[in-house]
């Protein structure tokens, strides 16, 4: 092994790891850190990775890709996990995993390295991701490997080999494992493992608490083309920044905190928090902008495979045949989801005030209207409907299977 491309973010675990890289196989390490939006400065990573011997240093900001071709992909099925998480983890973890194998091949690496457990889902999601792009990369994940099990350790091995972290001490340790990006925020361990301890109010730091909300609430028009939210009241926005504005509007009204125990890929069960304000907002309104442009057997069949499609993302596999087949008729049905729908925020709630699509609407006042409809629809035509609807259970019923 001659070169490891890190996925690298500055902190204590991959930190240890570059210098454990090093040490372990004596091999240049290419560092990798991505700005997906998790906010605070990524730059300092570059000098602490120059600092720590790195051969090659790679920074980027990927913000615009990430909400463009992952984040809006994704909200075009109206995806939720388990009825309520809505990936945002999950669904950075494929294009960092591109960026480390692509990254690898630029630089001639033949491994890439990741900080994620033994015991999570992001393992996973960059093994999976990262050798359906490269089946003859190598993979190294050092917390499967190594015998540095705790924070002490991995604190001693720092003062061991002069990295230069700061040492907490078990008062100061961060209270909670967290991973932010553009479109969320989750909060694991401390006080979250017990499921009946609710989380601590300052633990929140994307959406403020509801009830502190302002009085007034807020009210903004959405616009959609193919499916994807375009215009903010009017104003035409690139996929980030869209997402940027919805998660201010979001988080200054209370809206997208969820605390949920979820299924694990490995098999376990694990209770995270989770703040999605803007992707809350867009869920809300591609769904209402959906109602009056997609058929009905086709929005039927949408939401019948969307538990499947979330069930690929949260387990990494982005880059599988079968969701890649999947985005294909998702997208198609796309094309006539265009309109506009306005809605408003009130101290954590999402109220629908409208929703319109003068080109692709296919809701008909004249048919549905409880007045005189001029003939648009033959109320009597519903007689033969419901006889021919019926004829199965009449038929059983006459022979004594009857409902009960």
């Amino acid at each position: 092994m001659k070169k490891v491309v890190l996925a690298y973010s500055g902190g204590l675990d991959t930190s240890v790891i570059l210098k454990w890289l090093q040490e372990t196989y004596g091999c240049e390490v290419v560092t990798f850190t991505a700005d997906l939006g998790q906010g605070g400065e990524v730059e300092p990573a570059r000098e602490k990775a120059q600092a720590m011997g790195a051969s090659e240093i790679f920074i980027e900001d990927l913000r615009e890709e990430f909400v463009r071709d992952y984040v809006f992909p994704m909200f075009r099925a109206n995806t939720v996990y388990e009825g309520e998480y809505l990936l945002g983890t999950s669904i950075a973890r494929p294009l960092i995993a591109r960026r480390l194998v692509e990254i690898a091949a630029a630089t001639g690496a033949e491994a890439i390295a990741h900080g994620a457990t033994g015991k999570g889902n992001d393992q996973v999601r960059f093994e999976l991701n990262a050798y359906a792009l490269n089946p003859e990369i190598k993979v190294i994940a050092p917390w499967r490997d190594w015998d540095l099990h705790s924070r002490d350790a991995l604190m001693d091995f720092c003062e061991k080999h002069q990295i230069p972290v700061q040492r907490f001490n078990q008062a100061d340790k961060p209270p909670y494992s967290m991973d932010a990006n553009l479109l969320h925020i989750s909060y694991e361990g401390g006080e979250l493992e017990d499921p009946w301890t609710p989380p601590d109010p300052s633990m929140w730091r994307m959406t403020v608490n509801p009830e502190d909300a302002p009085e007034a609430g807020v009210e903004f028009t959405l616009g959609f083309r193919h499916g994807d939210a375009v215009t903010l009241d009017g104003e035409e926005l690139t996929p980030g920044a869209m997402l940027t504005r919805l998660n201010e509007l979001g988080g200054a009204h209370g809206v997208g905190r969820i605390d949920i125990v979820e299924n694990r890929y490995v098999g376990m069960k694990s209770r995270g928090c989770y703040e999605t304000p803007g992707g809350t907002l867009l869920l809300k309104a591609h769904r209402a902008i959906e109602s009056i442009t997609l058929d009905r057997e086709v929005a039927h069949l949408k939401d019948s495979l969307m538990p499947r499609y979330a069930e690929m993302i949260y387990n990494g596999y982005w880059f599988a045949p079968e969701r890649q087949a999947l985005q294909a008729l998702i997208d198609h049905t796309q094309q006539v989801v265009n309109g506009e729908v306005r809605l408003r925020l009130y101290r954590g709630n999402i109220q629908l005030l409208g929703r319109r699509s003068p080109s692709d609407s296919l809701y008909d006042e004249n048919v549905v209207t409880f007045e005189d409809d001029a003939g648009a629809y033959n109320q009597a035509d519903a007689t033969g409907f419901i006889r021919l609807n019926a004829l199965r259970l009449r038929t059983g019923a006459a022979r004594g299977r009857r409902g009960s």
